[in-house]
């Protein structure tokens, strides 16, 4: 026992010793290894969270330490499917670009592997995870189609559900969903956002796996509206002028072109972020230049303005003015609508003068309407404030040289109800008539009976000459009879 032990402890003492030398050659060895090696540092990834499908973005990786003197490549990867998506080789400590066209692959952490390309005993290093998230974009247009499909690599017995913006989507009239599809039908603005599609298959009745799709953003473009269309003149001297036109759409998904013709000849374009356009064009007062349209495109549809003549005709002729009244209780004048127009003019300035003075807009009795080139209207709260004398001058708008007016209206309220002449002649008119037609009336009715009392007293007479000859009035008819048998008898002797 003792010598196996003995043999034992002198073997045992053999081992440490050899372990222990073996620490010391391998432990020689890791230090002259490591003082041959240099240490890159960690890199940084630099590029955006955020990419849409078919995009191209730039991603950057920088090495805060670079070694002296040393290459050092730099590679992109995607750690989800240990994809390498590019490679730079950064000199003297630029940084590394990796330009990519974003794919559906790229979704996933991205990582920067830093390499020393010179030097086998450069350890590598990598950077810390930066997440893309690949968004597919379809643009369409107000009342397209749209049809989305959500397609797996692999698996069998799936379901599928479809999100819009993080909701489940539901059936409805315009939106159909079909196993591993959807469909909808007019997209309109309610469809723009971001879909999803989940994959599930199950296994005795248990979710056995579950993959969510990329996002798709739906964006719908609003259909340009027709744009309306005007100018309006600039004098820049005394014998140059400039047509100002403007062109202006109320809906539409920006950025929207304008273009402006003169019938088939294009005039200018313009790519306009707010809907609204202006070109600048020389004029010829008083004569015809053409007529100009202009078209509005957005990329979903090409709408046209109406054409519009470009001819300016200078203020002329006579300046009209009338006036109608609004009658309140006991028949008396408590407003007035007074009435200016000029004989000839496309672009006219009317201004309206109270003795004299100059009316704005609005005051505290009157309101003035422009109705350009028609007319203007200048509306009268009838009282003591607003009693003096109206008249209206009209000049072109862009040229207040030379100006037209009307005739002056005095106006107030003891003028304004009082019944005018003609009013006045024609009631009196009408009372005379009305005086001769009763007096005529009256002397007939008068006549008529003066004419039956005179018929009257010769009927009487004549029953009291017979009373006085005391004949019975029956003999007296008889013998009258007689007569006229007589003479009828004689008549009948005489006819041939």
């Amino acid at each position: 026992m003792l010598e196996v032990s003995s043999c034992m402890k002198v073997s045992h003492f053999s081992l440490r010793m050899f372990a222990s030398l073996l620490v010391v050659t391998l432990g020689l060895c890791y230090c002259r290894t490591d003082s041959n090696q240099t240490f890159l540092g960690i890199p940084q990834l630099f590029g955006p969270s955020e990419a849409l499908l078919g995009e191209i973005v730039v991603f950057k990786c920088v090495m805060p330490n670079h070694p002296k003197n040393e290459s050092v490549l730099l590679q992109l990867y995607n750690k989800d499917n240990d994809k390498r998506l590019g490679e730079s080789t950064s000199l003297s400590g630029e940084a590394g670009t990796f330009t990519l066209l974003i794919k559906l692959s790229h979704e996933g952490n991205l990582e920067c592997l830093a390499r020393a390309q010179n030097n086998s005993h450069t350890m590598p290093t990598v950077s810390r995870t930066h997440h893309l998230r690949v968004v597919g974009q379809v643009e369409l247009s107000e009342d397209e189609n749209l049809e989305l499909l959500c397609e797996i690599t692999a698996g069998n017995h799936v379901s599928y559900k479809w999100q819009q913006n993080g909701q489940p989507i539901s059936p409805s009239p315009s939106l159909h969903l079909s196993d591993n599809s959807l469909f909808i039908s007019r997209t309109t603005s309610e469809n723009i956002g971001y879909y999803t599609c989940m994959a599930t298959n199950y296994y005795n009745q248990t979710v056995f796996s579950t993959s969510t799709s990329p996002d798709v953003e739906i964006t719908v473009e609003d259909v340009v509206s027709a744009p309306d269309i005007s100018f309006t003149v600039l004098k820049e001297d005394s014998y140059n002028y400039s047509a100002v036109v403007t062109c202006e759409s109320t809906i539409g998904t920006l950025p929207v072109t304008f273009s402006l013709y003169n019938r088939t000849e294009l005039v200018a374009n313009v790519t306009s972020d707010n809907r609204r356009a202006i070109f600048k064009l020389p004029l010829v007062l008083d004569q015809y230049s053409g007529e100009l349209q202009c078209n509005a495109d957005n990329g979903a549809q090409v709408a046209h303005s109406q054409w519009v003549p470009l001819e300016v005709v200078s203020v002329g002729g006579p300046v009209t003015m009338h006036y109608d009244s609004d009658i309140g209780e006991n028949f008396a004048v408590i407003g007035l609508r007074l009435y200016c127009k000029v004989a000839k003019g496309s672009h006219p300035r009317y201004q309206w003068f109270l003795n004299k003075t100059l009316l704005h807009d609005k005051g505290s009795f009157y309101y003035v309407v422009d109705q350009p080139p028609e007319q203007s209207i200048l509306l009268l709260s009838v009282g003591r404030s607003s009693a003096g004398t109206y008249h209206c001058q009209v000049s072109d708008s862009f040229d207040n040289t030379t100006a037209i007016s009307s005739w002056e209206q005095y106006l107030d309220k003891e003028v304004l109800n009082r019944p005018p002449v003609y009013v006045v002649a024609v009631v009196f008119g009408c009372f005379t008539a009305l005086i001769l037609l009763v007096s005529v009336c009256c002397i007939g009715v008068v006549y008529n009976r003066g004419l039956e009392m005179e018929r009257r007293v010769v009927a009487y007479e004549g029953e009291l000459d017979l009373r006085e000859y005391g004949e019975d009035a029956g003999v007296v008819r008889s013998a009258r009879g007689g007569e006229f048998d007589q003479t009828s008898e004689a008549s009948a002797d005489e006819w041939p």
